[in-house]
């Protein structure tokens, strides 16, 4: 009886063991993965909203007509009083007239040279484009790395020529590297102003929560840096970068701009070659902010397989 039970018991024990073996395995591979890693942050930009205010006339009048030229390049309706008949109701009724008159024609002006539509164009919030393209090298790509750190270290990305010139340097040295081009991905999606900024925060904040120290940041010209000599293993103890195995870099730019941006699905190295292009090439008036956040950024640290498994399953190979 002892020998039948030992018998049934006997395979159901060897399930439970091989059960946890897979668990333990599992268990490991996640700790590997969920090791922390250090990162790079370089930004600015503003999403103020233009002013609704008109800017009010200083010194004389043009032409010896009381008001008609405003400095900012308006008209002014009162242009026309010299030329209304005074006295009586009449006159005051065609002055209301002429001011209404001379209040929309002002508006739509200015909403035409802004460049925004007749057709139910909004001048104070617009149309924002939000992009992002992520780049995966070999972690052989050191100079990426160095080149980032210089941005970090010399760029003023709160004025509109830093943050250019921040998006060009940032994708001039991706293009300049395609030989550690591994993996790719971009998207982009449309938003009215008064929304981007938190679309564009909740982008950053996605990207800057998978690596855990920020050793170098430099957002609207605050420069921080943090030890770079030593990087957080899985368990939370300081460890040198060699004892992680390096294999990949993340490089992530993010882009909010006042142009129609769209960026083609990563499919291989040309469609990958062609977002960066296209995004690079963007005027300094189109940005209204930009971010490149790199990981991991301390020297000799890289991230493995198992990181890009767990943070990046949305990565194409290129």
């Amino acid at each position: 009886m002892l020998e039948k039970l030992l018998a049934l018991i006997k395979p159901l024990v060897k399930s439970l063991v091989a059960v946890g073996l897979v668990l333990t395995l599992v268990m490991s591979q996640t700790g590997d993965a969920l090791a922390a890693r250090s990162g790079g942050r370089i930004g600015g930009g503003s999403f103020r909203a233009p002013s609704r205010g008109y800017s009010s006339p200083s010194g004389g009048s043009y032409g010896g007509r009381g008001g008609g030229y405003y400095p900012g390049g308006g008209f002014s309706p009162f242009f026309f009083l010299p030329f209304i008949g005074g006295g009586g109701g009449g006159g005051l009724f065609s002055l209301l007239i002429m001011v209404a008159v001379g209040g929309f024609l002002l508006n739509t002006f200015r909403r035409v040279a802004g460049g925004d539509s007749l057709e139910g164009g909004d001048v104070y919030n617009p149309q924002v484009s939000i992009a992002e393209i992520q780049v995966g090298l070999l972690a052989d790509a050191r100079s990426v790395q160095s080149k980032l750190d210089q941005l970090a270290e010399t760029v003023n990305a709160d004025t509109a020529t830093g943050r250019m010139h921040l998006l060009q340097e940032t994708s001039l040295e991706l293009l300049r590297h395609p030989e550690y081009w591994t993996y790719g991905k971009t998207s982009t999606q449309q938003t009215k102003l008064d929304r981007a900024e938190a679309v564009f925060n909740q982008l950053s904040l996605n990207e800057r929560g998978k690596f855990t120290t920020e050793t170098l940041s430099n957002v609207n010209n605050q420069l921080r840096q943090a030890d770079t000599n030593a990087v957080l293993n899985s368990t939370g103890e300081l460890a040198t970068a060699e004892q992680e195995r390096a294999e990949y870099i993340i490089v992530t730019l993010l882009v909010a701009a006042t142009r129609s941006l769209e960026l083609p699905k990563i499919n291989g190295e040309s469609d990958l070659r062609q977002a960066l292009q296209t995004l690079g090439s963007l005027d300094a008036s189109a940005i209204v902010a930009i971010e490149a956040i790199w990981t991991p950024q301390a020297n000799g640290d890289a991230l493995t397989t198992d990181d890009i498994l767990a943070y990046y399953p949305d990565l194409k190979l290129v």
